[in-house]
């Protein structure tokens, strides 16, 4: 039976830290105090891209919310 970690989950969190350090590099977290969708998400999406950002991948989220009812 093994214990700790599994080698696909420290791979995860690398890969997760390196695209948490992208967003950085972008500039991402020093935006105003109110975030919307589209910077959330385009966030979000770089850092789950992780090294990808390093190899030209520039992930952008347009999102567009529904307008209610007049």
């Amino acid at each position: 039976m093994r214990r700790g970690p599994s080698f696909l989950g420290i791979i995860l969190v690398i890969w997760l830290i390196i695209g948490a350090i992208a967003a950085g590099q972008r500039g991402y977290y020093s935006g105003n105090d109110e975030t919307n969708c589209a910077e959330l998400g385009t966030i979000l999406v770089t850092i789950v891209a992780g090294p990808l950002n390093y190899v030209g991948a520039n992930p952008k989220v347009d999102c567009e919310l529904p307008q209610p009812s007049q």
